[in-house]
């Protein structure tokens, strides 16, 4: 079957066909700019934090030589960016993340936006890609949940989980006031048992998300708005060998 007949018939020397594996793995960035991204309470919005990321990461990929790919979306929108490979690969994605970061804080909520987003990423993504899902992971079902095994089957996920620390614990008695740009939230955090009871429900959503990589073979990185991403990104994935 590996006899190049044609070659061996013109030289009258039997010559056989060698294959090399082709080791090139797309890079794709996927990027959550949902209303619940835009939100911080120290150090940057959780969807500037993705952006520094995925910014990070096609900078990475460029350097070894691969193809920078991905999908943006937001709440009513999402852009395929096919992958490519060169600086200008990089700088358009740049571009589209700006783009759609701006339009996308005058779109109304969309429950079904990380589903239907995750859907068409599935779809998208050759088999052997290397993958990264910025987002905050907000409303996660089990139809997103779906979506997410079904990639990881054939590519290389990595769940990047973006928080601010008041998701994590709220402080201690007092009353806050939040806006999301269309209305104020008042938050009165005195009763512990509402502060056990927030915490709780946090650490339940990032185990869930631990337990769904760690099953299915996925990496995790878990990356705080008031921290350094570049510096949790190499001590979490060691991104120089991305």
């Amino acid at each position: 079957r590996s006899i190049d007949w044609r070659v061996t018939a013109r030289t009258t020397e039997a010559h056989t066909k060698l294959y090399q594996e082709e080791k090139e793995r797309p890079v794709l960035l996927c990027v959550d700019y949902r209303r619940s991204m835009h939100f911080a309470t120290r150090g940057a919005f959780k969807s500037v934090v993705a952006s520094r990321i995925a910014a990070l990461l096609a900078w990475s990929a460029n350097l070894n030589g691969d193809r920078i790919g991905g999908l943006l979306f937001a709440e009513n929108e999402h852009v395929i960016l096919k992958a490519q490979r060169g600086k200008h690969a990089v700088l358009d994605l740049f571009h589209r993340m700006s783009d759609l970061h701006a339009a996308s804080t005058r779109q109304a909520r969309n429950n079904e936006a990380l589903s239907n987003s995750l859907s068409h990423l599935r779809r998208t993504a050759r088999p052997g890609s290397l993958v990264f899902i910025a987002s905050d992971f907000h409303g996660l079902d089990s139809s997103a949940e779906k979506h997410i095994i079904e990639l990881a089957r054939h590519c290389e996920v990595t769940l990047i989980s973006i928080h601010d620390p008041i998701e994590a614990q709220l402080p201690n008695g007092g009353l806050y006031r939040s806006k999301d740009g269309s209305k104020d939230v008042q938050v009165d955090t005195s009763r512990k048992q509402q502060r056990e009871q927030h915490q709780q429900r946090f650490a339940q959503h990032q185990q869930s998300l631990q337990d769904l990589a760690r099953k299915h073979r996925m990496h995790f990185v878990d990356c705080s708005t008031a921290s350094d991403p570049i510096e949790q990104l190499r001590v979490q994935l060691e991104v120089g060998a991305v």
